[in-house]
């Protein structure tokens, strides 16, 4: 278990990280988010000990550091797999994989749980991608580090390789028992990795929840609109609804001090319905055909922009009049209206 307390951590004496705390459970993987410059890479230098704690406290079971004791990198017993991957080029991946490791059934354990038995004897030049990462992971696993930092990981993959590598790395992570940290800018990617997600902005932790809560309940529209695509559309509150131009929307429990009050309610663009009609409401902007889905903009005759997702076979024309409802059956979180 890795246990993180207020930690303040930066670069010649300016602070990037600002009271971070978090505790990261064995077994456990932790995605962060958040926008360029946010401090992602940052939370990874200080953990690994490249970058000294100028406050808090980042604690194990083998070592406690503090800006008054810092703890080397070679004595953290820390894993760190690069986007890069850094693999020793003249070394084959049995020779990466086992560099300063003597212990044979550990080393062929992870090279066949990873996939790499059948190209023990080639180098990294001769490598996909998947294949360079694959080796990073079981070189890393293979010396049983205390946690694991993965910085980027699949960055340096191609598209359709990224799926199949995410699941591979997720399930030795799983079966290694090494909980791991694991920096990425993909939504996506963070949210079906992560047994939790933390989304990071301007060196603030300012959410940290398991996947679908921190979706669907975001504690703040900035975080909503980095998340997913979003939809805030202009509510009033009567009792556990919000009254919108396109009808009531369930909103969760606990909306205190907001009832008789202007808010906005979190929508996303598969919460609509739409259909071509004359005596409409709403006026498509554009569209954007996605493959399989296809993203429309809609001005509603309130003046308001909504986004609405539809399947790429469903018709709709630029320019044309729409009726558009509230297909969304759920609860959705509300916040002061900006």
């Amino acid at each position: 278990m890795l246990q993180v307390t207020d930690l303040n951590a930066g670069y010649s004496g300016k602070n990037i990280l600002s009271d971070i705390t978090f505790t990261l459970n064995s077994n456990e993987v932790i995605t962060l988010v958040g926008p360029t410059g946010c401090g992602k890479t940052t939370i990874l230098l200080a953990l690994s000990g490249i970058i000294p704690v100028s406050k808090g406290e980042i604690a194990t079971s083998a070592w406690v550091a503090t800006a008054d004791t810092q703890i080397a990198t070679e004595a953290r017993e820390v894993g760190m797999v690069f986007q890069d991957f850094a693999l020793f080029p003249h070394m084959t991946v049995e020779e990466n994989v086992s560099f300063r490791v003597k212990d044979r059934k550990k080393i062929d354990h992870w090279m066949s749980l990873l996939g790499l038995q059948s190209i023990r004897r080639q180098k990294p030049a001769q490598l996909s991608g998947g294949q360079k990462q694959r080796t990073a992971l079981a070189r890393t696993l293979v010396h049983d580090p205390l946690y694991i930092l993965l910085d980027e990981p699949l960055s340096n993959l191609d598209t359709s390789l990224k799926d199949s590598v995410r699941w591979q790395i997720r399930e030795a992570l799983r079966s290694s028992n090494v909980p791991a940290i694991w920096v990425t800018h993909d939504q996506a990617e963070a949210m079906s990795v992560g047994d939790r997600v933390g989304v990071m902005m301007n060196g603030k932790l300012v959410q940290l929840d398991q996947p679908e809560s921190i979706f669907r309940k975001p504690n703040s529209p900035e975080i909503a609109s980095f998340l997913g695509e979003a939809v805030f559309l202009k509510a009033s509150i009567s009792g556990q609804f919000a009254r919108t131009i396109l009808g009531d929307v369930g909103i969760y429990t606990g909306n205190d001090g907001f009832e008789n009050s202007e808010v906005v309610v979190l929508m996303r663009p598969w919460d609509f319905s739409v259909e071509i009609a004359s005596d409409g409401n709403g006026f498509v902007d554009w569209i954007r055909f996605e493959g399989e889905t296809k993203l429309v903009r809609i001005t509603l005759s309130s003046g308001e922009k909504i986004l609405v997702r539809m399947k790429s076979y469903e018709a709709i024309d630029l320019g044309k009049t729409v009726k558009v409802t509230i297909s969304s059956n759920g609860s959705h979180p509300i916040y002061p209206k900006f």
